[in-house]
């Protein structure tokens, strides 16, 4: 399994850019998985559901699978911070690409999205200059980054993501997941 992450601060276009690339890969024969941080309390199962009421009544874990899917829900006793490596142990090993967003500061080599401030807006700040895991910048504005940088730069907003997709399957091997040794999160 190969695994890039994406790092931007929020409304950079994460998400957007994730939904572009899933599809770019996949029309290159690869198979996709993403591991998303969430930062707020959220919930995939509603009120009155099987899951939900299983959940409620204190279950651990609750597998609810179908002929088309299959979802897994784990209780926190605690609050607890999952981290990315123990994560990525949970996907299925047959995985092409894991897109990684929301984990900025792991150890997994990272694509920065970066969009341009409005002009009303503060000056938004960059990772690439101190992050030695990011290998590259997807922007919407590349003549404005703050920072110069020999790393490769896309613009992510201005049409297909394809040369962002070709990079990625061109530089593989760098990609390629090795986990941590055990005790590791």
């Amino acid at each position: 399994m190969k695994v890039v992450g994406f790092a931007g601060f929020s409304g950079s276009g994460k998400t957007t850019l994730i939904e572009r690339l899933i599809p770019a890969l996949g029309q290159r024969g690869q198979r996709v998985s993403v591991v998303k941080h969430a930062h707020h309390r959220f919930d995939v199962d509603h009120p009155g559901k099987d899951t939900w009421r299983h959940r409620e009544a204190g279950a651990f874990e609750v597998v609810a699978a179908s002929d088309r899917r299959m979802v897994l829900m784990r209780e926190f006793a605690q609050p607890t911070e999952p981290g990315v490596h123990g994560l990525l142990a949970e996907l299925d090993d047959r995985v092409d690409w894991a897109l990684v967003e929301g984990f900025k500061e792991c150890d997994l080599p990272k694509v920065e999205v970066w969009r341009s401030p409005s002009p009303d807006d503060t000056e938004r700040s960059v990772r690439y200059p101190q992050d030695p895991f990011v290998v590259a910048v997807v922007t919407d504005a590349p003549a404005r980054l703050p920072v110069p940088t020999g790393l490769p730069v896309f613009d992510g907003w201005a049409g297909p993501v394809d040369a962002l997709a070709d990079w990625l399957i061109a530089q593989g091997p760098r990609f390629h997941y090795v986990p941590p040794p055990p005790g590791v999160r």
